[in-house]
């Protein structure tokens, strides 16, 4: 909902199996618009990140953290207040 986030992307394989590699940067005061269910294996290289559950809880990592989430398993939103950069797979 606010802030930017920029993506640098590879894929590698064919779909329905393809894999997707990114770097992504949010800017200071980045909100998501959305809450995503998908999964992925999430590290923090620089800045903090919070993640928010939709049952609650919330988590913070700052760089060298990093967490893993399955598909459909956890619905979550992202937000920073500092910026963040991530390296992230799904």
């Amino acid at each position: 909902e606010t802030g930017m986030a920029y993506w640098r992307t590879q894929f590698f394989g064919d779909k329905p199996n393809q894999i997707r590699v990114r770097m992504v940067e949010y800017t200071p005061g980045y909100l998501a618009d959305h809450w995503c269910s998908k999964g992925h294996v999430l590290l923090c290289m620089e800045g903090e990140l919070e993640t928010l559950l939709a049952d609650g809880r919330k988590f913070t990592l700052t760089a060298g953290m990093s967490y893993q989430v399955g598909d459909n398993a956890e619905p979550h939103q992202s937000r920073t207040e500092t910026g963040a950069k991530l390296f992230i797979v799904d």
